[in-house]
């Protein structure tokens, strides 16, 4: 699948994270340290949307539980969470920032 163009690049700062809707697939697209991060947007615990949640030191913590995921693996970080969310390919082209989904 080609890159898509997702957003723009100056519409976050760090620490920001924004809900992304590309047909029925819901995704999160973070700024944490500078660097974008596209993420599914529900967490695998329960169902609570993770841009909702608070982003600090790269991770997300979801609103709902406060499960913590790693915004460069994906990685769940504490319970309640077990699983990982999925992580998805994502790079800048002048001020767009582009996905592979």
């Amino acid at each position: 699948m080609p890159w898509t163009r997702i957003a723009d690049a100056n519409q976050l700062q760090d620490d920001e994270v924004v809900p992304i809707t590309l047909g029925s697939a819901q995704f999160a697209l973070f700024k944490s340290a500078g660097e974008f991060h596209l993420t599914d947007n529900v967490c695998t615990h329960q169902y609570a949307l993770l841009s909702d949640g608070y982003v600090e030191d790269g991770c997300v913590e979801c609103p709902l539980h406060q499960a913590r995921f790693d915004l460069r693996t994906g990685a769940a970080m504490c319970a309640p969470a077990t699983q990982p969310i999925r992580v998805y390919p994502v790079r800048i082209e002048g001020a767009d920032v582009l996905a592979d989904v």
